[in-house]
């Protein structure tokens, strides 16, 4: 099929590649601790690693068991991996006899009460983090929020924005970038479902996780449920994008409109949720607010455009003052084949994917256009591997391994450029490595993974991979971060989230009426 022409612009980029340089990114995985026969563990934060309010590195997501790991944003991929693996190599050095699940669908569930939920103290900040999860919890399911990801953050230099988006309009310059994040956004849309048709690594879950099997599922070993053909389960309907998510109309076209879409969202009631109620009868909290969103981080999109915020600062004001800073990859499942759930050939090809997405032209989408590309999303994600499966780009039926070649004809393209600029084949080699994976589905790590849990069943292939992580990091040194700084790190979280206790001057009632006036309209 006929892809956008970028041949401009790659010559601009052979002009002048130092613009690559300024590459920047972060990773974000989370995972949770588990007993060592495999159920969620029901222990707290562990004290050894510090605070999960306020550390930096090591915090936690909706439930006490699930932590999440943060890099900071780096231009150098290896220090990033590094900086990852030591956070690794030291939680498992405080989690006693307790092991991190090494996938993106939970581990064995005896009951959704038994997830206990985040507690991040006595602050209002804390209480407020904690209302908002008992409002996920009572409005999709505490099971769903145990799902698990990587979220990478990727953004450009200021440079290769003014290379790429040179012209003679004099528009403000944030508002140009913000432009040019929303062209990758709109091509992400419609050319993303290559992530999960080739990363995909949730083809199965286990019975325990399952309340309704709206897909008619086959049943392997242990209670392993799958999808023959299945990419990524967690971003299907069972996963991350339920009813309620996918009627959520947000506009891509423009900051303005995306952050008018968000707003309109964050202030119009749901039915289901008014339904619900604020409090119960005992005039306990139940959730936030009754809107289709409780506050901006409820929107599950598979992309994200971000910024960096101080503390106490409104996301939305934030980005429409100052603009888009860096994307938020969301379609990332767990890496089951690596002990820190991604590889660095994943980072290679959203190099590719991602430069390409930002030199290919992408003309605005409307509602329709959304849904198309949303429902291409869904037939990757739940049939990807499917001899001859066939998707809707451009409104022409064309089969996921024509699209897929012709892709890659145009990321082997960007590979030549950035072997000049690094001064590396690795591009180039994990190019040609995962073309194959469109001329055989069984090498992509869903189609790996389908052959390995069918067999011996989730379970305990999880389990067996837990344990020889958890014997491999216990056995590494740090490379990136000592063990000074970790203990400087663990004090510093204690400290300040003390800090941020004492300070608080009103009642958590105000507090909450004055954080939920920067959503409405």
């Amino acid at each position: 099929m006929d892809l956008p022409d970028i041949s401009e612009k790659l010559l601009l980029l052979k002009k002048f590649p130092n613009v690559l340089f300024g590459l920047r990114r972060g990773i974000e995985r989370e995972t949770l601790r588990i007993t060592p026969d495999g159920e969620i563990s029901h222990s707290s934060h562990p004290r050894g690693l510090g605070k999960s309010l306020t550390h930096p590195w090591i915090t936690t997501d909706f439930a006490e068991s699930l932590l999440e790991f943060i890099t900071p944003a780096h231009h150098d991929i290896k220090y990033i991996l590094k900086f990852l693996r030591d956070l690794h190599r030291f939680t498992l050095k405080n989690l006693d006899d307790e092991l991190i699940w090494p996938m993106s669908m939970p581990c064995f569930l005896r009951d959704e009460s038994n997830i206990n939920l985040a507690r991040y103290g006595i602050s209002n900040l804390a209480k407020f983090k904690m209302l908002y999860r008992v409002g996920l919890k009572n409005r999709y399911g505490s099971s769903m929020q145990v799902i698990s990801g990587i979220h990478y953050n990727f953004s450009f230099s200021l440079n290769f924005w003014k290379l790429l988006l040179s012209s003679q309009d004099e528009r403000n310059r944030l508002e140009k970038v913000s432009d040019g994040y929303f062209r990758i956004i709109r091509n992400y849309y419609k050319f993303g479902w290559v992530i999960p048709y080739l990363f995909g690594a949730s083809p199965c879950i286990l019975r325990s996780f399952i309340k309704e099997d709206i897909f008619s599922m086959k049943c392997g070993k242990e209670d392993t449920y799958y999808l023959p053909y299945a990419t990524s389960l967690r971003l299907s309907d069972i996963g991350y994008t339920g009813k309620c998510q996918n009627k959520i109309e947000i506009e891509i076209n423009g900051l303005q409109d995306y952050i008018r879409s968000i707003k309109k969202a964050l202030n119009k009631p749901h039915p289901k949720f008014v339904n619900l109620g604020l409090k119960d009868k005992l005039g306990k909290p139940l959730q936030l607010n009754t809107n289709v969103l409780q506050i901006e981080d409820e929107l599950y999109s598979t992309i994200r455009p971000k910024r960096s915020i101080v503390p106490g600062e409104s996301y939305i004001d934030s980005i429409l003052e100052k603009g888009i800073e860096y994307l938020e990859i969301r379609s990332l499942d767990i890496n089951p084949f690596t002990a820190i759930g991604i590889h660095e050939k994943q980072i290679f090809f959203l190099d590719l994917f991602l430069i390409w997405c930002a030199l290919a032209e992408s003309p605005f989408m409307n509602t329709k256009d959304l849904y198309l590309c949303k429902n291409n999303w869904k037939e990757v994600v739940l049939h990807g591997r499917k001899p001859g499966h066939r998707i809707l780009v451009n409104n022409i039926s064309t089969s996921i391994k024509e699209i897929g070649n012709d892709l890659f004809d145009e990321f082997t393209k960007i590979a030549d450029v950035l072997t000049h600029v690094f001064c590396s084949k690795k591009y180039k080699v994990v190019c040609n490595e995962l073309r194959l994976m469109f001329d055989n589905p069984e090498l992509t790590y869903s189609g790996k993974m389908m052959n390995l849990m069918v067999n011996d069943g989730m379970l305990k292939y999880g389990l067996d991979l837990a344990r020889m992580y958890q014997k491999e990091l216990k056995k590494e040194h740090f490379e990136i971060i000592s063990d000074r700084d970790f203990e400087k790190m663990r004090k510093f979280s204690i400290r300040r989230q003390k800090e941020i206790e004492e300070s608080d001057q009103i009642s958590f009632e105000r507090y909450l009426k004055n954080k939920m006036k920067q959503y409405f309209v």
